[in-house]
């Protein structure tokens, strides 16, 4: 088998692969022969060491996985070699030809969904999920502002609201961005020019809901440009800036603002069968046609530092899948 490895924290391109003999499943686990490892801007942090989960080195980066199971454990029963999986890999490992995982976490893929756009869809889908079905309610016809809406978890982002029947803007930095938002079901796009204004003209006065996966100044300007009792929903940092957002803001008007980690809960409260069954709960929407992930850009594993740095420079529009 191959896979990526991290010897020290660092740039992306210290990675390296290594061929090593493939695992055999333990009792209760598959193994699955990956068609293709999602990528998002978090393994870029990890393998830096910039993230507040740093696993021990040596370590293999990648959470997401999907493919074919080609063999299995001693009393595994639900997943018979040749069913096509999903499974988030936990602690890390997903950037690899081959992965055990036990097998209550591989979830069948639905008919229509490929590996590929399972593995690009499951942690930034899973994401939004978990948040308008546990931490925000998105109502029909409430307009949604989703800033970085051209990576990965901004499209996710403007796919779901969409798929709740909101109106939503896309903000983003390029054309090629705002395209992509726009294809994915953004009414409206903008980019972060007089940022407070432009929602606020673009809403019709306010939004309802700003989803802000990027942080840095856009964050104060678009909770600034919240209606009365609006929310405001933090899932990450991408511009490498935590914002520091004024307390009174959020009091005037009854604002509220809105952690979001769905990893946390993942570890500490879903646990890894919760955290299946969301996974499941994305790829049927995926299936049933209700959402619509892009298809993402592929590259080999041998290229998985070019593609991380790729993701820290914000240069990547949608998602990008290593495949062996």
């Amino acid at each position: 088998m191959l896979r990526v490895v991290c010897t020290e924290f660092g740039d992306p391109e210290l990675l390296t692969v290594v061929e090593e003999p493939t695992p055999a499943p333990g009792p209760g686990e598959v193994l699955v022969e990956v068609g293709a490892a999602g990528v998002s801007f978090v393994d870029g942090l990890i393998v830096r060491g910039g993230y507040q989960v740093k696993p021990p080195l040596p370590f293999t980066p990648g959470s997401a996985v999907a493919g074919r199971v080609v063999a299995v454990g001693e009393g595994v029963e639900t997943c018979p070699v040749g069913t096509a999986v999903a499974a988030s890999v936990t602690g890390f490992g997903g950037f690899t030809s081959h992965v055990t995982v036990p097998a209550p976490l591989a979830v069948p893929l639905p008919a229509g969904v490929d590996a590929a756009v399972a593995a690009s869809a499951m942690e930034s889908y899973a994401t939004l999920v978990f948040a308008v079905t546990q931490r925000v309610t998105i109502g029909p016809g409430e307009r949604v502002v989703v800033l970085g809406a051209g990576g990965g978890i901004g499209l996710a982002a403007v796919d779901v609201a969409r798929s709740l029947g909101a109106r939503v803007v896309g903000v983003a930095s390029s054309e090629e961005k705002r395209a992509a938002a726009k294809a994915a079901g953004a009414e409206v796009t903008i980019d972060y020019t007089d940022l407070k204004d432009a929602v606020r003209a673009a809403t019709d006065g306010g939004a309802d809901v700003v989803i802000d996966p990027v942080g840095g100044p856009a964050a104060e300007s678009s909770l600034r440009a919240l209606r009365a009792g609006g929310r405001f929903c933090v899932l990450g940092f991408a511009s490498g800036e935590i914002p520091r957002l004024p307390a009174n803001i959020v009091l005037l008007r009854n604002r509220s603002v809105i952690g979001v980690d769905w990893g946390d809960w993942a570890r500490e409260v879903g646990g890894p069968e919760g955290n299946a069954a969301l996974l499941a709960d994305v790829l049927g929407r995926i299936g049933r046609d209700e959402l619509h992930p892009p298809r993402p850009s592929v590259a080999p594993l041998d290229e998985a530092g070019a593609v991380l740095r790729l993701y820290a420079e914000r240069r990547v529009t949608g998602k990008y899948v290593l495949v062996p």
